[in-house]
């Protein structure tokens, strides 16, 4: 398989809080990862680091097909091929839901824009039916819907998603989990945070977990959920 994303070494700074401490972590072509751990781990901070959202990393690398992009702006990595689903979704809500699904195509320009939507609304007919309402009147479930249908719509090489499962009811966060697994099936890999440790293993190739900044054990994700340390810490709720 072929690298695609690869992250060495990484540490980052919120002022005197060193909040990752050497993070390495891959993601290889036609992927599901995930990175797991408690509230405060740096799980949020490590996807925000790829994506280039809190600026520049104190030391390390972060690779992407095989490019540096530690230090470059968010638009032009979003540009290169990485999209992020936010935790607590972020949708434009004085927007239409396609209105949204514009905006995610913003950067684009090839002329599959309209294909790409097509495959969003095959995904979420739900969102179909509700292209031209406000998104910020929609469900909890159907906003995180619209998060992934916006960034599908960048047509991604890679796909990251922070807590995509948060603050929905457990029928909406079975259909979430399936659509990642369908995403990917279609061929886009996906590094995905997730609290709901259960369920991000039960779908993904290959976890990480995350204590307090630093990489404490990595695993197919399997073995990690037979791994007596990690059902204790955090599959016994699930």
């Amino acid at each position: 398989m072929t690298k695609l994303l690869e992250v060495k070494d990484l540490n980052f700074h919120y002022g005197e809080i060193h909040a990752l401490k050497g993070i390495s972590l891959d993601v290889y072509e036609g992927e599901i990862v995930t990175l797991i751990g408690g509230n405060g781990a740096g799980k949020t901070t490590t996807l925000r680091s790829i994506s280039g959202l809190i600026g520049n990393i104190t030391s390390g690398e972060i690779r992407f097909m095989g490019e540096r992009i530690d230090g470059l702006k968010p638009h032009k990595i979003a540009s290169l091929g990485i999209a992020q689903c936010l935790e607590g979704r972020h949708i434009f809500g004085n927007l239409t839901v396609r209105e949204n699904l514009d905006m995610g195509s913003y950067l684009r320009k090839d002329s599959k824009v309209k294909e790409d939507l097509d495959y969003v609304y095959n995904l979420f007919p739900r969102l179909l039916e509700r292209e031209k309402q406000r998104a910020g009147t929609l469900s909890g479930g159907e906003q995180q819907m619209l998060a992934v249908g916006r960034a599908l719509m960048q047509r991604p090489k890679l796909i990251m998603m922070d807590e995509p499962s948060l603050g929905l009811a457990p029928i909406i966060i079975q259909g979430i989990f399936e659509i990642i697994k369908q995403i990917n099936k279609d061929g886009t890999p996906v590094l995905l945070v997730e609290q709901n440790s259960h369920a991000a293993l039960q779908i993904a190739d290959r976890g990480y977990v995350i204590e307090t900044g630093e990489i404490v054990l990595k695993d197919s994700a399997q073995n990690l959920m037979r791994n007596e340390k990690i059902k204790d810490s955090y599959l016994g709720a699930s």
